[in-house]
């Protein structure tokens, strides 16, 4: 039989899960570097640049700087978005559907 009060519940109980997991994303800080550190950028769990730190070495050479700082910041968002999964796939473990 359909328990329409024990849905609500579940989903009530899911929404909670889920915002709670939103805060404690925002919470977690990933840094990636590239060169050898030249380049370091950080973010927090909500994909929010944070800090950004480019060696003086690297302010005369324009195009290096560039790719340099499209590596950290393509390296950053994959850890960004590998750690948002990772909660994620946390949550749906502890989640008993039956």
């Amino acid at each position: 039989m359909f328990d329409a009060q024990g849905l609500k519940d579940l989903l009530g109980n899911m929404q909670k899960s889920v915002n709670d997991l939103e805060e404690k994303t925002k919470s977690n800080i990933y840094t990636a570097k590239s060169a050898g550190g030249l380049v370091s950028v950080t973010m927090n769990g909500a994909g929010e640049l944070i800090d950004l730190s480019i060696d003086d070495s690297l302010l005369e050479d324009k195009e290096s700087l560039q790719i340099l700082l499209m590596s950290a910041l393509n390296d950053v968002y994959k850890n960004v978005d590998e750690g948002r999964k990772s909660m994620a796939m946390n949550l749906f473990g502890d989640v008993k559907l039956f």
